[in-house]
């Protein structure tokens, strides 16, 4: 819930529970349309105000223990909120289920998936989904295409194993993306993924606003801006340095010797990120989420580009704090795009010896 001083703090910011969101036309658009060009669309006004929507990183469906395929019910809500970016900067986001990234969906390859798209009546646009998992018509986009109101209905088999994106995929796909409607699916291979000790869940997408980053009050949509590719902010599950000691703390905190795996899905809609671990490398990686190819070892950055995924895995013989970032470092530096693994433990002078005598 809302705490009394934050909302006072969004509407002292001028909000007044009214923000400036740009979106798609009143009426949900045919499929031949769901890819085109369209006009900008005139304003709109978002009332619901929400503490936060950066995704716990930790918040992942348990793997996958059963050895048969079984039926996944999955229900997915497109909400547009209203949430801070940074301390005294406010933005209207549009998510799944309220957060960015949208909920981490864990399955089985085999496993037949009854999703239930549910677009609230609050909503001001049409929304629907389209799942890079999907094997049929763009990815369920074409079915899940839903008036604020209205509820759909998709059906389908997760045919091939892998961690893939799934998004937003209406007239002006590239804003719902960037405002943040976008999340990640794994489908689990049969044998299963190799046991780790931690799991952590990050999404990297681009905000582009018509104020310049760390401006006070409430920032509007700036399709200029996204046409030009010029980002105002590069976030990691939707705010500013969200999991870090500068937001809401470390992403994972591990013991030394500990193994995280990281699932790292870039929304985009348009930068590439440069994924690197610093203080550490990427021991295992699986480039663009495929469980079917061999891992390779001991990466140090791994190109990740929008609309596909990484699945990684670390750890650290020595305490400290573990940076994930873009290595495209202006990201980190001006636009708040980071998160943090902190191990803790003994000291190891043998391996890091900060001040050898």
């Amino acid at each position: 819930m809302l705490s009394t001083t934050r909302r006072r703090t969004l509407q002292a910011l001028g909000l007044g529970g009214v923000a400036s969101l740009a979106g798609c036309a009143n009426q949900a658009p045919t499929a031949a349309q769901s890819l085109e060009t369209t006009t900008e669309p005139a304003q709109q006004q978002s009332p619901n105000v929400v503490d936060m929507v950066a995704a716990d990183p930790t918040d992942i469906p348990d793997p996958i223990d059963r050895n048969e395929p079984a039926e996944v019910d999955v229900t997915l809500r497109p909400e547009e909120v209203t949430a801070e970016v940074e301390d005294g900067v406010t933005f209207t986001y549009m998510t799944y289920n309220g957060q960015v990234p949208g909920p981490f969906i864990r399955v089985r390859q085999g496993d037949t998936v009854n999703l239930t798209f549910e677009n609230p009546e609050e909503n001001s646009m049409p929304h629907n989904v389209d799942f890079h998992a999907v094997a049929g018509p763009g990815g369920g986009a074409e079915a899940t295409m839903t008036n604020p109101g209205e509820t759909a209905n998709l059906r389908f088999k997760a045919t091939y194993p892998g961690a893939y994106i799934y998004h937003c995929a209406v007239p002006n796909l590239d804003m719902h993306i960037s405002a943040g409607m976008f999340g990640l699916i794994l489908v689990e291979p049969p044998e299963g993924l190799p046991d780790v000790d931690h799991e952590v869940y990050i999404g990297q997408h681009e905000l582009y606003t018509d104020k310049k980053a760390g401006t006070e009050g409430h920032h509007g949509f700036d399709f200029d801006a996204m046409r030009n590719e010029e980002p105002t902010y590069v976030l990691m599950n939707g705010e500013k340095f969200a999991w870090t000691d500068a937001g809401r703390g470390p992403a994972v905190t591990a013991k030394t010797g500990e193994t995280v795996r990281i699932f790292f899905v870039d929304g985009g809609p348009n930068l590439s990120s440069s994924f690197h671990p610093i203080g550490s490398v990427w021991e295992t990686l699986y480039p663009d989420g495929s469980l079917t190819t061999e891992p390779q070892t001991h990466i140090q950055t791994r190109l990740v580009p929008p609309g596909s995924t990484a699945i990684a895995t670390m750890s650290s013989p020595v305490p400290g704090d573990f940076k994930l970032v873009d290595h495209s470092l202006s990201r980190v530096a001006r636009k708040g795009c980071m998160a943090v693994v902190r191990a803790e433990g003994s000291e190891d002078p043998e391996i890091f010896d900060s001040d050898p005598k």
